[in-house]
């Protein structure tokens, strides 16, 4: 046996025992991985307000202090509010529940020509098999949700924490990180950082302000057709169509339909109609104006991005994936080398034919001179 092999095979059994080991230790450390990612994007979003604090003479633990004491004084005050509407709509659902019972008996008797009544139904259900083992699996759940709640606010809690330390120590993380790089590195990281900082906080500025106007269009609507707790489903429909990709438009439009119906039938169709209408509206020409210099990005890309942080990270993923994807490709077009197109036909698509509004409008600004060349007098002064 060669004197090599006993070394080489302790070797490989070696780096197989440190890779099992990390691949351990990753999965152990998997959901610690995910909530320092996302504190490190909610840092990156409030970076602007606290170095904008710091900068009139403020300490900066301090102003980070007052922005996030600011955005969990918001978040209660949302979720609190939210609350009060669901609990005060099931009580009504659940007081007028007997005249809804008898409505529906009165119309299947009708209809089908049955003779049903409501304490025959009542006692049907509620010596039901499948009721009674709902009400067991409910009492058993219970430490289950309670566990999961808990972890929640855990979760949370790590969160804040973490993205109140990289947002308060934030110069003090940079210098560390670039000390461990040579001076070239360091340009190009805090580039990086830079980019992340301005793509975070423009898209969150982005989608703030249309929240703001799709909570401002909602309530006016919601006044006018006289539906309650009109503020509250406004700021609902403002931030979760915004702020949920994807699927938000329609968990946001879901809870105002729901009162609405308990107004009146219609209703719920005009709500419908309204949501429908102003996110074409959104989409095609709010959307691309306020986004145009925040986080310029294809709408086709920024879908893809959804899907694939969801299928990474799932929830999280579609919350970072568009402002991640966005400093990515503005950090990649510093350093992607671009080159003049060449004057090919192919490349403006097929001539528009005769009589065409297209044709007619070039030939409108010809003869209005947008189209002409400079005279000799003008390209000399340009290129003065």
């Amino acid at each position: 046996m060669p004197r090599w092999l006993p070394r080489a095979m302790i070797l490989a059994l070696a780096l197989v025992a440190c890779f099992q080991l990390g691949d351990w230790a990753f999965h152990q450390l998997i959901g610690l991985l995910i909530n320092v990612l996302i504190a490190f994007f909610l840092a990156l979003a409030v970076e602007p307000a606290v170095s904008a604090m710091a900068a009139r003479g403020m300490r900066r633990g301090l102003a980070t202090f007052l922005v996030f004491f600011a955005v969990l004084i918001a978040s209660v005050g949302f979720v609190v509010m939210l609350g009060s509407i669901l609990a005060s709509q099931i009580i009504d659902i659940v007081e007028s529940f007997p005249q809804y019972l008898d409505s529906l008996i009165n119309w299947i008797n009708e209809t089908f020509r049955t003779k049903l009544s409501r304490v025959a139904v009542q006692d049907s259900l509620l010596h039901s098999d499948w009721l009674q083992r709902y009400v067991q699996n409910s009492a058993t759940g219970v430490l289950d949700i309670s566990a999961t709640v808990l972890g929640g606010l855990f979760r949370l809690l790590t969160i804040f924490l973490f993205s109140f330390y990289f947002a308060a120590d934030g110069p003090r993380l940079r210098r560390a990180l670039c000390s461990i790089l040579p001076p070239a590195k360091q340009a190009e990281v805090l580039r990086a950082w830079e980019i992340a900082v301005d793509k975070t906080g423009g898209y969150l500025y982005s989608r703030g302000l249309m929240a703001l106007i799709s909570g401002v269009a909602h309530y006016i609507l919601l006044e006018i057709l006289g539906v309650p707790y009109a503020p509250a489903l406004a700021v609902w429909v403002g931030l979760v169509s915004q702020f949920i990709p994807t699927i938000g438009t329609y968990l946001a439009g879901a809870l105002p339909m729901l009162i609405a119906f308990t107004v009146a039938p219609w209703y719920a169709l005009w709500v419908l109609g309204f949501v429908v209408i102003y996110q074409q509206f959104e989409n095609y020409v709010l959307q691309p104006k306020l986004t145009a210099r925040t986080v310029d990005i294809h709408p086709a890309v920024a879908f893809g991005s959804v899907i694939a942080g969801t299928a990474l990270l799932g929830a999280v993923g579609a919350l970072i994936a568009i402002p991640a994807v966005a400093t990515l490709q503005a950090f990649l077009g510093v350093y992607v080398k671009r080159y003049a197109v060449t004057d090919d036909p192919r490349m403006h698509g097929p001539a528009p034919r005769a009589g065409s509004p297209l044709l007619r409008q070039v030939r409108r600004s010809v003869r209005a001179g947008v189209g002409r060349p400079p005279a000799p007098d003008e390209s000399r002064e340009s290129g003065r």
